[in-house]
């Protein structure tokens, strides 16, 4: 494949992912305007975000291993075709019922979607120098998505309605499928082997769902309502059971051996705390500005215009500096900034200034996801084979969905039980404090993983520096 080709390719697929994470992220400043649209409950509201995360977070691996068993242009194609529909069916829904199980359609399509796109990406690129600066466009993407999302989703709603949320995706979706079907190869180092593991998809796939299930309904039902208790004891004995399928079935859904590879887990493992810290963090700043300093949906979405540009910036210059000092490094600083950013949140005032007590932490927190997002995806699929690509892609994702979900719905745990009930000014503020401790918890777990787990690959002689930052062995 020419150069230009392969530049017209990742532009396609950081439009894809780009439709994913702005979906995730877009629809928060919406609420209120959709509740009092479609009658949605107090209790019912919070289903418009859990019925996306849980077929999302659940069917990633699945989608991921189809990607590799039945061709990523296919697996990318029907999953994008499928979003941009749901997206145009949720903007004309007329009931909240239905709004909720087209939410669930929506990220059933986007787990078929999301680990295609980083697998045609991962087959495309070679690993090493070209792959480095592709990923550093996909990070840019991945974590500047969310901070686009709410600034665009302030101005879409206040000045045209919730609807244009989800139909802005429509045009952007056809452009993006016209293309990927006449850019990417068909057949792109498509898996020869089309066994699929049903019992493996189908324990994984439950248990996940129980898992995100759980999570998300502990802050609102309580962390011992029997529901949750028993989803998540039936999570952790699903997953068991996988790992044990997949030790046994001559074509696993996903190799263990893929986990021998020690920066492999690294990765992902360091992704789950630092997603959970991240994505909480923005979730209760938007909070902080708009019920505590009272800002609209589009000042609240411009206070946060800094973050993208600033991580944009620095993302483009990553892989330079991951050629110079490595990966270890920089997921050490890239999750030291965000910890001391967020602690600084901790310290927020009932009558606070956006320059004195807000700007900081919004310059702190993207110049560190920059370079953490880029090292912890190399640290998590370098080393693997193609044919395993879509698989490593769909593992990552699942660590990011599953990160996100167990940081809402543990720090809105932990900010109600610290609020006590009382809707207060002063008791919001102090739930929020409580959240943000946590968060920067979960920061100093992700900064411990990067310590003590990743390990710093030893340079092949023979090899350039840019190929040794990203063995994983």
């Amino acid at each position: 494949m020419g150069q230009k080709k392969k530049i017209i390719v990742l532009i396609l697929l950081a439009l894809t992912q780009f439709l994913v994470v702005l979906d995730s992220s877009i629809v928060n400043v919406a609420l209120p305007a959709i509740k009092e649209s479609l009658g949605f409950t107090d209790a019912s509201l919070q289903w418009i975000l859990t019925a996306y995360v849980l077929t999302f977070g659940g069917f990633l691996l699945l989608g991921g291993r189809a990607a590799d068993l039945f061709g990523r242009r296919k697996v990318l194609l029907t999953g994008l075709i499928g979003f941009t529909a749901t997206s145009l069916l949720i903007g004309l829904s007329q009931s909240s019922e239905s709004f909720i199980v087209l939410r669930a359609l929506q990220g059933l399509t986007a787990a078929f979607m999301s680990p295609a796109a980083m697998s045609v990406l991962l087959t495309t690129f070679s690993e090493g120098p070209e792959r480095n600066r592709a990923l550093s466009v996909w990070s840019i993407v991945a974590s500047g998505g969310a901070a686009a999302g709410v600034l665009l989703g302030g101005v879409l709603t206040q000045l045209f309605g919730w609807h244009w949320d989800f139909f802005v995706n429509v045009p952007f979706g056809i452009l993006a499928a016209i293309g990927i079907y006449k850019y990417v190869p068909a057949h792109i180092k498509e898996e020869s082997d089309k066994n699929l593991d049903i019992p493996g998809a189908l324990l994984i796939t439950t248990g996940l769902i129980a898992l995100v299930y759980s999570i998300s309904q502990a802050p609102e039902l309580g962390i011992l309502d029997a529901s949750v208790v028993v989803t998540f004891v039936a999570s952790i004995l699903l997953i068991i059971a996988f790992v044990y399928n997949e030790s046994k079935v001559k074509h696993p859904l996903v190799p263990l051996s893929v986990f021998r590879l020690r920066n492999v887990v690294g990765g992902n493992l360091i992704m789950i705390p630092a997603m959970a810290g991240m994505l909480g963090m923005f979730f209760f700043m938007s909070l902080y500005m708009q019920n505590i300093l009272k800002f609209t949906p589009i000042e609240s979405g411009l206070a946060f215009a800094p973050f993208p540009v600033i991580l944009g910036f620095i993302s483009w210059h990553a892989p330079k500096l991951v050629k110079r000092f490595g990966i270890k490094k920089l997921l050490i600083v890239g999750t030291l900034l965000p910890t001391i950013g967020i602690s600084l949140l901790t310290a927020l005032p009932l009558n606070g200034s956006y320059i004195v007590n807000i700007l900081p932490s919004i310059i702190l927190i993207p110049a560190g996801m920059s370079v953490f997002f880029l090292s912890a995806i190399l640290a998590a699929t370098s080393g693997v084979p193609a044919r395993e690509s879509g698989l490593v892609s769909g593992l990552i994702n699942t660590s990011q969905q599953i990160g996100g979900a167990l940081g809402v719905a543990l720090l809105a745990g932990v900010a109600a039980f610290a609020a006590g009930g009382v809707q207060s000014p002063e008791a919001q503020l102090q739930g929020y404090h409580a959240a943000f401790a946590a968060s920067a918890v979960l920061m100093v777990g992700a900064l411990l993983v990067a310590v003590f787990v990743i390990k710093v690959p030893k340079k092949d002689s023979n090899s350039s520096v840019d190929e040794a930052v990203v063995t994983s062995h």
